[in-house]
């Protein structure tokens, strides 16, 4: 079985993992590494960041993987869990944040997310509100297998200046136990407290010049004596997984990555279109994204954070009797409005998330089933990812058009299911397969709003692969 890192490396010929392989294309100015290697203790010397050539491997004393590369899923949910910390502050982006929760909790691991405000909510940098589980002043006495900071302007800058969160992540590092940091916060909050002394490191395109050159490398992941550096949103599944596969072990990294469907065959297309039509409007577009208990957070944080950064009126509606959300791995999300009082606007746009326990509480709701029913009547548009076809199938939205779900619920779906493509759109319905999948979902959809060239343009500040044309 290849390790993950293997996968990742730009000068590997077969990949397992085809969407992980696209994402670190980027790196083919870096040289390739092994986290297999790197946790039977050896790892890289470093190498000026315009070198293609891979480096001698030293002996080092770096932070070792207690499991086995073999340790399946179930296996490592028995041991002792992990202990994660990922700080949170006012400008966090919030679709690093969260796939760094959800990702790792899905392996396993006991993730506190700690805000360091003095209030436990916090808004992320593209306005999506979250809520901490407690404050970094309660995590000072605690030992955790691995600190992974999310980046995010001001978000890099509130974490680095916060003394107790210094404290921790040098300990960390002083004691050889894992620390990670991406997008900005390599630069911002890391190089600032000394943590990337003579560690190869990458961050965020826009902050690459505040790198040391010398040990700066432009990879969209690197690991280095216990350090794990990745560039921004878009590299964020790639950046989960590898700190999963150095935690967990890459059976376990493997498992997650296909359960996401990051894992997915090479002729996966980004989209299909069938009777196309124009999304066109003289104003600034509104979105309706309904939520619930149990809504896949990765989903709607993506999906929220993509449009916002195309400028999308996005209105964030609970049909919970709070703003405030429990979603399906555990992060807590407050909504802007309830759904009775969101009912009273029109929008141009209504997407439901996914997740399993989510989608049925969004199919309950009173209102949003009018307002689904009105939105057909309407001719306007309306979507949904992962599970939640399931709803438009059961309230007769579906019908004549073709649609795709995440594989778990296709077979049930009666109208005709495109395979082999994570998005599809038919005239003014659209469909997403779910999870990792939402980003292309959300790229698309900015594309039918504002052309090809926003679209292209949100992906460069995601740094997320996107065709040219």
């Amino acid at each position: 079985m290849e390790s993950l890192s293997s996968i990742l490396s730009p000068t590997a010929v077969k990949f397992s993992y085809p969407m992980l392989a696209s994402m670190a294309a980027s790196a083919a100015t870096a040289p390739s590494f092994s986290l297999t290697s790197m946790a039977s203790g050896q790892r890289r010397t470093a190498t000026s960041k315009h070198s293609a050539k891979p480096t001698k491997t030293l002996s080092a004393t770096t932070a070792t993987n207690p499991v086995s590369s073999t340790t399946s899923t179930s296996t490592a949910t028995s041991l002792p869990p992990k202990k994660v910390l990922v700080p949170i502050g006012l400008g966090t982006e919030e679709m690093e944040a969260v796939i760094i929760v959800d990702v790792l909790r899905r392996a396993g691991a006991d993730v506190t997310v700690a805000s360091v405000e003095p209030q436990l909510q916090i808004e992320a940098s593209c306005g999506t509100k979250l809520v901490a589980d407690t404050s970094i002043s309660s995590c000072s006495d605690q030992i955790f297998d691995l600190v992974a900071l999310p980046g995010g302007m001001p978000g890099s800058v509130r974490l680095r200046d916060c003394a107790a969160l210094q404290k921790i992540t040098s300990k960390q590092a002083e004691e050889r136990r894992l620390y990670g940091a991406i997008c900005a916060a390599p630069a911002v909050t890391l190089l600032p407290w000394g943590l990337l002394r003579r560690r190869q490191t990458t961050c965020h395109p826009a902050f690459m010049h505040k790198l040391p050159t010398f040990w700066a490398v432009k990879s969209n992941i690197q690991v280095s004596e216990g350090l794990t550096t990745s560039r921004g949103p878009g590299t964020s599944y790639v950046f989960a997984l590898c700190l999963v596969e150095q935690l967990f072990g890459e059976s376990v990294a493997k498992g997650i990555g296909e359960s996401l469907l990051v894992c997915l065959d090479d002729d996966n297309s980004r989209k299909e279109e069938f009777n196309k039509v124009e999304w066109s409007f003289d104003h600034i577009p509104r979105v309706l994204i309904p939520v619930a208990n149990g809504s896949e957070e990765i989903e709607v944080v993506t999906i929220v954070d993509i449009l916002r950064r195309a400028k999308v009126d996005v209105v964030v509606a609970s049909v919970e009797k709070s703003v405030q959300i429990l979603a399906s791995q555990g992060t807590k999300i407050i909504a802007d409005k309830l759904i009775g009082v969101a009912a009273e606007l029109t929008y141009d746009l209504i997407i439901l998330p996914g997740g399993t326990a989510g989608a049925e509480r969004l199919n309950k709701s009173r209102i949003l089933k009018n307002l689904l029913k009105e939105q057909e009547l309407a001719g306007r548009i309306y979507g949904a990812v992962c599970s939640s076809p399931g709803i438009l199938h059961r309230q007769g939205l579906l019908k004549g058009k073709k649609a795709t779900a995440h594989p778990s619920i296709v077979s049930k779906l009666t109208n005709e299911v495109v395979n082999g493509t994570k998005v599809v759109i038919d005239g003014k319905v659209i469909t997403s397969r779910g999870l990792s999948t939402v980003t292309d979902f959300a790229l698309v959809i900015v594309s039918k709003l504002f052309g090809h060239a926003r679209a292209r343009s949100v992906a460069e500040g995601l740094v997320y692969e996107y065709p040219r044309s």
